[in-house]
């Protein structure tokens, strides 16, 4: 992308003031389809930053077109305008006039790419939209609510949720997951619980850490260690057969069958069963007596 481009020293900072800006684009013609295409075979050839301003001003309007349709997920319009003429700038530079297609038809993937980016990255502090498929459901949920008058709170039935996911193909529960998502805000859990009070007590406080402590910790060690060692002294009433049969039956990290066992000590797999049961209720004696 030429770094000399500029969009006739607009401002696009947060204090911007819109109206002004919406005002100033509308300055900008819209270019014929002779022109523009004449405009864009010139611009592929010399990359020219005065032919590139012609394009991109004519299509300032469509970024803000585009922009509109977003409005309802309450993120900076000015901001999002901007994400969009990056889109627009970046279309300009991957056009090509030859295929028979518009400029605008061309960039009005790339604008509502770069917004639609933009507002996954900032609606939530939570990533959502990793897929495909979620991306289509985020931002195709609300316009489906909207058209079955469903902008509110509710709960949807469950027969609305296997119709909205069965036309944007994808699981009764990714839709209720999306709803829930669109309904919840984020919120810092140092907010204040009650702003009119003095105790300044905030959310945090009251999230109990389930982890365990140190003390907890070491205890749970000391046990293991405890049971760890009762265990091995209890093996030792086991003679050298039984103490096999055992760790290959119950302690291997995968069991050795019956019949495997029966053809390595050439007795039946009922007595194998038999000797595997007598060495747990030896070792579990044992434990008792220690």
């Amino acid at each position: 992308m030429n770094k000399d481009f500029t969009l006739n020293g607009l401002d696009f900072s947060p204090e911007v003031n819109l109206a002004r800006y919406l005002q100033s684009i509308r300055k900008f013609p819209i270019l014929s389809p002779e022109s523009e295409y004449a405009l864009a075979v010139e611009y592929k050839k010399s990359h020219n930053p005065k032919i590139a301003q012609q394009l991109v001003d004519s299509h300032l309007r469509l970024v803000v077109k585009v922009v509109a349709r977003y409005k309802g997920y309450g993120l900076p319009i000015n901001e999002m305008i901007a994400e969009g003429n990056i889109g627009l700038l970046y279309a300009l530079n991957k056009f090509e006039p030859n295929k028979g297609f518009r400029f605008s038809t061309y960039a009005l993937w790339w604008i509502k790419a770069s917004i639609q980016k933009y507002i996954l990255s900032s609606w939530s502090l939570v990533k959502i939209g990793t897929t495909a498929a979620q991306k289509k459901l985020f931002f195709n949920l609300r316009k489906i609510k909207n058209q079955l008058n469903l902008m509110d709170d509710r709960e949807l039935s469950h027969e609305i949720l296997g119709d909205i996911a069965q036309s944007l193909d994808v699981s009764v529960q990714e839709v209720t997951d999306m709803n829930m998502r669109l309904k919840a805000h984020d919120g810092s859990l140092n907010t204040l619980i009650d702003a009119s009070s003095d105790s300044g007590s905030e959310w945090i406080d009251f999230i109990s850490d389930k982890k365990p402590n140190q003390e907890e910790k070491l205890a749970y060690s000391e046990t293991l260690l405890y049971r760890k060692r009762l265990f091995q002294q209890a093996l030792s009433c086991l003679n050298q057969r039984e103490k096999d049969i055992l760790f290959k039956r119950r302690l291997a990290e995968k069991a050795v069958t019956l019949d495997d066992l029966s053809k390595i000590y050439a007795i039946s797999k009922e007595r194998v069963r038999q000797i595997e049961l007598n060495s747990i209720k030896k070792i579990r004696k044992a434990i008792h007596e220690l």
